[in-house]
Parts: C-alpha cells; structure tokens; sequence
C-alpha cells in the first residue's frame, strides 16, 4: 500500500495527497485505516446494543470496552477531519475561507463531520449519567461513518450515479404506487369499513393493508373477511407485483448502463497511461 504517491512542495501537500488517493480503486495505508475504522465503529454499534441491555448474556465488562473502542475511533475521526478540513486548501474548489466553506457544506464534508462531531460534544461536555432516550438517536449518527466509505469504494458511487440516472423514472413508479396505496385503501374502506371497522373503519386504517398488500408482504395481520373484499383484496395483491417490479427493472437497467459507462471510462484511462 503505497502511503505517497507524487512529490508536493509542501507538508499540506502530503497530507490532502494520504487523506484524498487520486484513484479510488487504489487504497493507501490512511484510506486503508479509515475504511476498517468505520466497520470497527459499526460492529461496535451493534455489540454495544446488546450489551446495554439488561438481560444481555454478555460479560458486564464488554460494554465497557467497546465505549472505549467507539471513544478511540471518534477522536480518530476528529483528527482526520481536522488535517482533511486543513489540507483541503491544495484543493482550487476548496482555497481560501469560501472554499473551506463549500467544502464543509459538500455531502462528504458534512457526513465526515457528523461522524464524529455530535459524539465528541458528548464525551467532552455532557455527563455519561445524564445521558437519556436521546442517547439512542445520537448512536444513530454513527451511521454517517458508513458514508464514508463511498469516498474510498467505487461500488457507492456507481450506485449512487445509478440512482442519479433512473431519479425521474423513479419518482413517476413511486407516484404511481402512492395513487395505488391510496385507491386500494378506499375501496376496502368502502367495502369492509362497517364489516370490521378496527381494520378498515377509516381509509387511514386500511392504508396499513394497502401498503403490506401492494408491496407483497403480506403479514396476514389484516385481512377482509367478505366475499367482496377478498376479491377486491385479490386484485390489489395482483397491481402489486407491479409496484414491486417497476422500480426494480428500472434500477437494475440504470445500475447496468452505469456499470458499463464506469467499466468504458476506466479502460479509456488504462489506455492513457500506456505508452
């Protein structure tokens, strides 16, 4: 893992090039340390879940050491936020205060620092006694983490442009499925409203078997009970194959054409380099 790529004529110059590979496909140690930091953190999450728990079969003493782990990697992070926030003057769209600016309201900018942020605010100022319910939501923001590595592994961004491509045809499939979910539940309300009306009594109680129908879920928690409503049940169960299937195709079709522009770019590349 080749820690330096090219000379700089300053130390800043090294460290925007440690913390921001040119390639990335090609880790170095730094990027390499993040990326295992990050699934550390989020395993850590999911230990510490059950070990907060009182009826946890686990050792008392693991919570302890993973609070430690999570308190390492936070000020881990922090450290990195500070010489990325620093370095990111080699950068001509981050020069000068603007650019600081730009760059900290920039999605990666922002989730490197949500990262860490709230959780260091914690550990620094507030008591661990007087943590709440609050807690829970603040161990949530370490999802961010996760967003991270979409800097460092091209599968994120490949997704994410895929999303990007197939937005508009998505957006019509989900007004489509919205309309669905909505006339499926008024009918049932026409239909069973006053046969059993803890289920289907409003067109907002029978928006919850809509939605688990249309979508083929089916948790058998509600159903109708008369001979109308099944068929009327039937039918919706059939539209929701479709609601299920078009933003499926339309996604693998989008996820296809980007792989493919991804794999055309990346030889294009190769070929540059040869002599």
């Amino acid at each position: 893992m080749p820690l330096i790529k090219r000379k700089h004529a300053t130390a800043r110059g090294y460290v925007h090039d440690w913390l921001e590979p040119d390639d990335v496909a090609g880790f170095n140690l730094v990027t390499f340390t993040v990326v295992l930091l990050v699934l550390i953190s989020l395993g850590a999450l999911a230990l510490e879940t059950e070990a907060m728990r009182a009826d946890t079969p686990l050792d008392p003493h693991i919570l302890t050491w993973v609070t430690a782990i999570n308190a390492v990697i936070v000020v881990i992070f922090a450290i990195e936020f500070a010489l990325r926030f620093w370095s990111e003057g080699e950068n001509p769209d981050h020069a000068g205060v603007m650019g600081r600016v730009r760059f900290m309201l920039s999605p990666m900018g922002m989730t490197d620092f949500l990262a860490f942020a709230p959780e260091l605010f914690v550990m620094l100022f507030i008591p661990h006694e007087s943590g709440g319910p609050w807690m829970a939501a603040l161990r949530a923001l370490r999802l961010f983490r996760l967003f991270k590595l979409a800097r460092y592994i091209p599968a994120f961004a490949i997704v994410g442009n895929a999303v990007k491509r197939a937005g508009a045809p998505l957006l019509a499939t989900g007004a489509v499925a919205a309309a669905q979910i909505y006339i499926a539940a008024l009918l049932l309300y026409f239909i069973e409203g006053d046969t059993k009306p803890e289920a289907f009594g409003s067109v907002t109680r029978a928006l919850w078997w809509a939605v688990v129908t249309l979508t083929t879920v089916g948790y058998g928690d509600v159903y109708p009970d008369t001979v109308i409503g099944r068929f009327a049940a039937a039918l919706v169960a059939l539209a929701g194959i479709g609601i299920v299937a078009m933003p499926t195709g339309i996604l693998a079709s989008a996820f296809a054409e980007e792989f493919r522009e991804h794999s055309e770019r990346r030889n294009r590349k190769s070929d540059d380099v040869e002599p």
